[in-house]
């Protein structure tokens, strides 16, 4: 079986319940009723592989809380697998509050300055972590990843990924942007064109792209990307895929049901993308399951959708891990 590396971070959430803002005795957004989850881009991702029988593990440090215990035990009931979570005693996952206002607006709250995860490249444990790298077919990360660690924890992760790929390791790299991450934009853009060049797959989108690059064209905005592998999904439900071979336009399949909640469309996407790929589809084949699943995952409130809501598996041709060719 194809196996998988997400590297990144997971949160707590607290969610506004429905009516949030006027429950309770508060005044303002002070009051109200919050439901309590965990999110985070990477982890979102591993869990809709995993439920795509793709092996994952996810690399991660968290505390000894009770809420770090929490979130192991709910990626185990998704199959994620937890071996490389570094547990760091005396700390804490990060955290981030999303509040909605009369007209629905979100408005995002975090505190994660001191989450655990952020230690990861800086860790008696990190050697080990990074040397494990060499043994999956796909390391796949984000700019949300990469915007946790300092710059030496940032060229720690892409020597190790670099010697990974020697040996046949894949990388992706999925471009969320968040402009509250980065200390400017010209840190974000040097990140950036490192990412490109050592990932054999990016995933990106005119959204992030355009915070990085205001005013140019989807074929500027190609063009700085020298990765073999490009999915460029624009506004409207297109992708433009470029790979040896050519350019081509792959465009969803209409909506049958309204949207609800988009916060995990591109996690998802890239999700269904990179299991496709590695069972043996072509771009264009895996472009457009991508595009299926994040049109169901968006159809649902949350992040992660109800098990009994996937869509049916579909069979593809067998890939050989790397695991099983050497």
């Amino acid at each position: 079986m194809a196996s998988v590396a997400c590297i990144g971070e997971c949160m707590v959430e607290l969610r506004q319940a429905q009516g949030g803002a006027s429950a309770g005795h508060g005044h303002g957004h002070g009051g109200g009723l919050y439901s309590r989850g965990f999110g985070g881009d990477t982890l979102n991702t591993a869990v809709y592989l995993a439920r795509l029988d793709v092996k994952v593990d996810y690399l991660t440090a968290l505390g000894d809380d009770a809420l770090s215990d929490e979130m192991i035990a709910a990626w185990h009931a998704e199959s994620v697998g937890t071996r490389r979570v570094v547990r760091l005693p005396g700390k804490l996952p990060g955290l981030y509050m999303i509040q909605t206002d009369a007209k629905g607006e979100r408005q995002f709250f975090h505190w994660r300055d001191s989450a655990a995860a952020r230690q990861l490249m800086s860790l008696p444990e990190t050697d080990e972590l990074l040397n494990s790298l060499m043994s999956y077919d796909v390391v796949y990360l984000s700019a949300i990843t990469l915007s946790i660690y300092d710059g030496a924890g940032r060229d720690r992760l892409f020597a190790a990924i670099k010697r990974a790929r020697l040996l046949g390791t894949r990388f992706v790299f999925d471009t969320n942007f968040r402009a509250r991450g980065w200390p400017d934009r010209d840190v974000a853009r040097e990140v950036f064109v490192a990412a490109f060049a050592a990932a054999d797959i990016v995933l990106t989108s005119t959204e992030d792209l355009l915070a990085l690059y205001p005013g140019e064209s989807h074929e500027q905005l190609m063009a700085r990307i020298p990765s073999p592998e490009l999915v460029f999904r624009l506004a409207e439900p297109v992708s433009l895929l470029r790979f040896p071979g050519g350019t081509h336009e792959v465009r969803a399949e209409p909506m049958t049901k309204p949207v609800v909640d988009t916060t995990a469309a591109g996690d998802s996407f890239a999700a269904a993308y990179i299991a496709a790929r590695l069972a043996g589809s072509e771009p264009v084949e895996a472009a457009l399951a991508g595009h299926r699943l994040a049109s169901l995952v968006i159809c649902y409130p949350g992040a992660i959708i109800p098990g009994y809501a996937m869509p049916p598996k579909k069979r593809h041709r067998p890939a050989a891990s790397r695991q099983a060719t050497k």
